[in-house]
């Protein structure tokens, strides 16, 4: 039997890889590709002298440019390019890919699906991301909606020695991976949680084994060396109303399970929208990468709509056609990243598309109107911005305000904004 903390050192060795750094305790997956979130990530980063995780999603970012327009190569110069403006070090990014599967093609027969997640595989690889989610459990035209253990374990070694060939052909570190058939739905719930169904120890077993046993009939078992975690469900998930928070005596027996599993960690999914002493205890428990995305995108809009009323009040003159209003236009015109995930009467979708926790509204911020209504917020506001203003609108960053840690700026209140909501993931990952 191996511990916690063993494991959980090896695998985050193999994921920091000749690095000058040591291994932290955990590690924050962020999973977004707005700008001001990036920014703020890496300015976290700066201040505490740590590497950092970033990632992007089959969605958001593949070879056909997702719904952000980006490559994986690009997605990297854009990573590159905030870093160079801030002066924190490339060397201490590392980029994953979340999700890489045939889930964009899904709708496509199987072969089809795969044909293109191979080609999406092999893009991340040679962009140089080196760590890998491999994704395969969901099913393509005419075929189950989740697929079997077995099933998803082959297609998994099959884009597992595409990333292998890539690594080897453009001379690169071939990249860790992260397994997993129990994975939470990309962006939280689309329903109510009630009591969450927790994996149970067998399953989380179940899937290593059937993975190492796919790896080395693909003739890809050096891979399973670099093998370092699975996504399972530890009880922890948001939907557009409500949050489950994370209960560790729920989790016992799974945990237990990683004393069998030699140098395998626990990766946990949505974990948006958990306190920092939730986090902490995944933590302890041998979760130690937690994945954020749209709790961060979440924080930025709350930023941008208070914004957006303090410029109205600032100037005395209120604008009929403000930032909500280019925002709900955009997502009116292009329905598609909201529609299957929203319900209710037109008014509770209306107030959904704005305010849930599932946060699809990131989805339009690449959107050339809504970047330029922010700009145009931001011109708005070129003075400081009075306390007591920020108290009525942006009362998650008035005690920084207030103590002087921030200056009372635009940009740097929506910055500080989202470093709020990144907060508890430092406080639960540093080393004790």
């Amino acid at each position: 039997m191996t511990s916690i903390d063993e494991n959980r050192e090896t695998a985050l060795r193999k994921l920091f890889g000749a690095r000058n750094l040591p291994p932290p305790r955990g590690i924050t997956s962020v999973c977004s590709a707005h700008p001001l979130v990036i920014e703020a990530t890496l300015k976290r980063a700066v201040l505490e002298e740590r590497a950092v995780l970033i990632e992007a999603t089959c969605n958001q970012v593949n070879q056909e440019g997702g719904y952000t327009g980006m490559t994986p190569v690009r997605f990297r110069r854009f990573i590159h390019s905030i870093a160079a403006k801030i002066g924190f070090p490339v060397e201490n990014i590392i980029l994953g890919g979340d999700h890489l599967g045939p889930n964009p093609w899904k709708k496509l027969p199987a072969e089809d699906a795969m044909i293109r997640a191979e080609a999406m595989v092999a893009a991340y690889v040679e962009a140089g991301f080196e760590k890998i989610h491999l994704d395969t459990s969901m099913g393509c035209a005419g075929e189950p909606l989740a697929l079997t253990d077995e099933l998803t374990a082959s297609r998994a070694a099959r884009l597992a020695k595409t990333a292998e060939e890539a690594a080897h052909h453009s001379g690169l570190r071939p990249p860790a991976y992260i397994i997993g058939t129990e994975v939470p739905p990309p962006g939280g719930a689309t329903h109510a949680l009630e009591e969450l169904e927790l994996t149970t120890a067998a399953a989380a077993l179940r899937t290593l084994a059937v993975h190492q046993a796919s790896f080395a009939k693909a003739g890809v078992g050096s891979a399973l060396e670099r093998v370092i975690g699975v996504v399972v469900q530890p009880g922890v998930e948001f939907s557009n109303a409500n949050v489950a928070l994370y209960r560790p005596d729920r989790a016992k027996g799974l945990i237990a399970a990683l004393g069998e599993m030699p140098g395998i960690l626990f990766e946990a999914h949505s974990t948006d929208y958990q306190p920092a002493e939730a986090l902490s205890a995944l933590v302890d428990g041998g979760f130690a990468i937690l994945k954020v995305g749209p709790g961060l995108t979440f924080a930025m809009r709350e930023a941008l709509y208070g914004l957006d009323k303090i410029a109205d009040v600032m100037s005395g003159e209120p604008r009929y056609a403000g930032l909500a209003v280019t925002m709900e236009k955009i997502m009116i015109e292009h329905p598609a990243n909201w529609a299957g995930h929203y319900s209710g009467s037109a008014e509770e979708e209306r107030l959904q598309r704005h305010f849930s926790y599932s946060d699809r509204i990131r989805y339009y911020w690449p959107d050339a109107r809504a970047s330029a209504e922010v700009d145009k917020l931001f011109d708005r506001l070129q003075r400081d911005i009075p306390e007591t203003l920020i108290s009525q609108y942006l009362s998650r960053v008035y005690p920084a305000v207030v103590s002087k840690r921030i200056a009372p700026g635009a940009r740097e209140l929506c910055l500080a904004a989202i470093d709020t909501a990144l907060a508890p993931y430092s406080i639960a990952t540093a080393t004790k």
